[in-house]
């Protein structure tokens, strides 16, 4: 392993090898795509909904589950196309396709009156975002507040740091840049490619002096997430994002914006962008660290996701203290 990945005695705790007990569940989204979800925690907890990003899967929130389920009740599902979910054909992976698998899954695990603070990481927020501006009037009913970390919404492949050339050449780079996403996400890895992309999926997703395991989590990760499920996404992202932004007027409720100052794919630009958008912003915390801040910064998103739930009203609702 490069030394790029030497891993930082006492920085870094070491990785849940077994997530906590859970009970799995099998949601149907509206399009009667599987979903597989699972809850963690005491069954009366609190509600915390985790919605992992592009090539990953639950497992990415591995340190957030293990630490937020001595306490809270947390659910976390695969998107389509990921993990144990079903993997739908082509056509499948749209925004509005991911907007309606997620209101299914607070749906299927919520009470009728219940709400959640709901925290989606790269596409994951995207999903978030997707199901503000199109299930607005669950918003207020499902969510107590949001947290969009390492996320993006919109100008995707003009923003994202794949790669670097004069600003003059910036249309060259998007062209070149979709083209790059879309061989790369969509085909099944030969044995010369893999080789590389086990350097290369994490030196894009991670920062530097990252725990080598977390290095191999992110890489098995994208391995293992379907080839058609990679492509689909990949697609949908750079087609519904790629010249243009998502709304956050749905965003009615206190929201937290997390980014890294080192994130390639989704820079720091992206989070500040979102944060001036947002409604009703919180706070904008600005971590070290790449593009998984849930992995790379555990510790400190951790106490985010925590703070957001240390509500100051009687009746345990209202403003999130990220402080």
């Amino acid at each position: 392993m490069s030394a790029r990945w030497s891993f930082l005695g006492g920085v870094t705790a070491r990785l849940p090898e077994l997530l906590p007990p859970s009970r799995a569940l099998s949601v149907r989204s509206a399009d009667c795509t599987r979903l597989h979800t699972r809850v963690f925690g005491p069954p009366t907890g609190y509600p915390i909904v985790l919605i992992h990003g592009f090539a990953c899967a639950i497992r990415a929130w591995a340190y957030q589950i293990a630490d937020l389920a001595t306490d809270y009740r947390v659910i976390a599902f695969d998107q389509r196309g990921h993990g144990r979910s079903d993997v739908p054909g082509r056509r499948g992976y749209t925004l509005a396709r991911i907007a309606s698998d997620l209101d299914a899954v607070l749906e299927a695990t919520l009470a009728r009156h219940e709400r959640a603070l709901i925290a989606g990481h790269s596409m994951g927020g995207i999903t978030l975002a997707a199901w503000t501006s199109r299930y607005s009037h669950n918003v207020r009913r499902r969510a107590d507040a949001v947290a969009l970390i390492n996320t993006m919404t919109g100008d995707l492949l003009r923003e994202t740091q794949l790669l670097q050339v004069p600003r003059a050449l910036s249309s060259a780079r998007v062209l070149a840049g979709r083209c790059l996403i879309n061989a790369f996400s969509g085909v099944q890895l030969p044995g010369a490619a893999r080789i590389q992309s086990r350097y290369l999926v994490p030196m894009l997703a991670l920062g530097d002096g990252v725990d080598p395991r977390v290095a191999e989590l992110v890489f098995q990760m994208f391995e293992e997430t379907s080839p058609l499920g990679r492509g689909g996404c990949a697609r949908m992202l750079t087609d519904a994002l790629g010249s243009r932004h998502l709304s956050l007027a749905g965003l009615t409720v206190p929201t937290l914006v997390i980014g890294s100052q080192s994130d390639r794919l989704a820079p720091l630009s992206q989070s500040r962008r979102i944060a001036r958008a947002a409604p009703n912003l919180v706070d904008l915390v600005e971590l070290p660290g790449g593009h998984c801040s849930m992995l790379e910064q555990h510790r400190e998103v951790n106490r985010l996701l925590r703070a957001t739930v240390r509500i100051d009203d009687p009746h345990g609702r209202g403003r999130l203290n990220t402080s």
